[in-house]
């Protein structure tokens, strides 16, 4: 599964950049599309923006750090998902959904000094995102999901393992006697 989950993480950055390049060639920097329009009631937009920052713009213009940041976290979550790769194919989605936002972003920010984005939600006022930004929330989702849920690795130990715990260590005692 740590392969399939590799190929999923490269198949959502091809889209990711390949979406990028075409936003980059069609629309220009600042313009904005309507898409969905009701009247006028706007819900959804393509916004052609950049962020040399992280999220909100914060961290403007700390390229190094928005560089070596993710490239620790990519190669740490590569290699807990390798260290995973027999465990739930939900937690090796999620992993390979973090790593691939974070590497499309990290293309851009070494590529063009900036990200690329373009996805306006008009509903509410909330700053324009990409296709990287959607799979590392639903991914950071879905892991969330999973440890809260489906993990079993931190569950409370229930009474028979309990007493099973102080059997083994009575038997150990009466060995040391």
């Amino acid at each position: 599964m740590f392969v399939i989950s590799l190929l999923i993480a490269a198949g959502l950055i091809a889209v990711d950049q390949i979406i990028k390049i075409i936003v980059n060639a069609n629309l220009e920097i600042g313009s904005v599309v309507e898409v969905i329009k009701f009247g006028d009631f706007k819900l959804f937009s393509l916004n052609h923006v950049r962020n040399s920052g992280a999220a909100w713009s914060i961290m403007e213009g700390k390229t190094w750090f928005l560089i070596g940041l993710p490239v620790v976290i990519c190669v740490l979550g590569v290699y807990y998902m390798y260290r995973q790769r027999n465990s739930s194919k939900l937690q090796l989605v999620s992993l390979a959904m973090l790593i691939a936002g974070g590497l499309g972003n990290l293309i851009d920010r070494i590529r063009i000094k900036e990200v690329i984005d373009y996805i306006k939600f008009e509903p509410f006022k909330f700053p324009v995102f990409n296709f990287a930004d959607i799979c590392v929330v639903v991914g950071a989702i879905l892991f969330a999901v999973y440890i809260i849920f489906l993990d079993n690795s931190g569950k409370k130990a229930t009474e028979s393992d309990i007493a099973e715990t102080e059997d083994t260590a009575n038997t150990a005692e009466e060995k040391d006697e």
